[in-house]
């Protein structure tokens, strides 16, 4: 999955190579550098970044339909839940609207909480394996008592161990 997410985004380099920016704070804690290298352009791109920072990737459509990649670190999250339980949507639900008025897409990175404000950004924690995603929260539910988010069937494949499982305990953390 790592090789697909380098992929993805020397991809999206390539394809938007005049529009790319990267903010970042200074780290004088151990560093972690990652390069990644495409095979079609020779393009060469380093990220360092602190260990316990996040890194996140988003393609932004403007006016004059021209996309940029936005790398932002340094995120500050404060701790919301542990030991929660977290499933994720069922293929009926794609392309159906939720309480935020969005069409529910089960490609992107979303979730459905029951308090959490719409727009919130969540990092997801898998606690059995560390493996972490940051979703946003577009709908409410679940509507179990046993269960305390819904993720889209990405974000769930994303962090989850045993692809046949249909729930798994997770640490939730909020962004500030």
């Amino acid at each position: 999955m790592n090789n697909l997410k380098k992929f993805l985004l020397f991809l999206g380099l390539i394809v938007l190579s005049s529009c790319f920016s990267i903010s970042y704070g200074q780290q004088k804690d151990k560093k972690i550098e990652k390069s990644i290298t495409s095979k079609e352009s020779n393009a060469k791109t380093k990220l360092t970044t602190k260990k316990d920072t996040v890194v996140t990737k988003e393609i932004i459509e403007d006016d004059n339909n021209l996309d940029s990649i936005k790398i932002d670190l340094n995120l500050n999250f404060k701790f919301y839940k542990k030991n929660a339980h977290a499933s994720y949507y069922a293929q009926k639900f794609h392309g159906k609207r939720t309480a935020s008025g969005a069409k529910f897409d089960n490609t992107k990175y979303t979730a459905a909480h029951k308090k959490l404000p719409f727009g919130t950004k969540v990092r997801v924690t898998n606690e059995s394996n560390g493996k972490s995603v940051i979703v946003e929260i577009t709908d409410r539910g679940p509507f179990s008592k046993a269960r305390e988010i819904d993720l889209s069937k990405k974000a769930f494949m994303d962090i989850t161990s045993n692809k046949n499982s249909g729930m798994v305990i997770v640490k939730l953390e909020v962004l500030n």
